[in-house]
């Protein structure tokens, strides 16, 4: 049904680390929470309910919050959020910016062209940046446009969304583009490695 790129891009990634990591016997230098918030879309209610109702105690145990959010767009762009503020105005809490330049790395090594993202907290990892806890991941695009740059770069339709399903009944299952998702979840798959 509809929202499979948003999120069940993000979600599908997610369930498919844990399996990963389980069946390779992954350990971690830290503890890796698979989590799955509800209500996003009418304000980050489940992100918010879980930053406001732990304690600062759990709170200061988070090393940083890794959020991926429509990681399939059909138009895609690997965008990366903007950790460090360098293209936009908004920068994330001191770490944030070590978690992008990660990604960065992960792209650069593969040969895979990336641009940024406003790290403005609309997705659910707003709520972890508003208490000062670093975070970063990806986003393949939503409603936004695709410029005839990022078709030079990215390949894909300039002039149409990146998702033109976005928060449509068109957001099926045929709405995701399996290459980009594929060469997100890779990063997704590198990077939580690192944590």
């Amino acid at each position: 049904g509809p929202g499979i790129n948003d999120n069940g891009t993000g979600t599908s990634a997610l369930l498919s680390l844990a399996q990963k990591f389980s069946s390779e016997n992954f350990e971690s230098t830290n503890r890796i929470r698979f989590a799955f918030w509800g209500a996003e879309e009418l304000g980050l209610i489940g992100s918010t309910h879980y930053v406001e109702n732990a304690s600062q105690s759990e709170l200061n145990k988070i090393l940083a919050n890794l959020n991926f959010d429509m990681l399939g767009a059909p138009n895609y762009v690997r965008f990366i959020y903007d950790g460090d503020g360098s293209d936009g105005p908004e920068a994330g809490p001191t770490g944030s910016d070590v978690i992008e330049e990660m990604f960065e790395d992960h792209f650069r090594v593969n040969e895979l062209p990336f641009s940024s993202t406003s790290f403005d907290g609309r997705s659910d990892y707003g709520p972890f940046i508003a208490v000062g806890i670093p975070a970063g991941g990806l986003f393949s695009g939503a409603e936004g446009v695709k410029t005839t740059d990022e078709k030079l770069i990215f390949e894909g339709e300039s002039g149409i969304e990146y998702d033109k399903c976005y928060h449509l009944e068109c957001d099926s299952r045929e709405n995701v583009n399996d290459k980009g998702f594929e060469e997100m979840y890779a990063a997704v798959v590198s990077v939580t490695k690192l944590m």
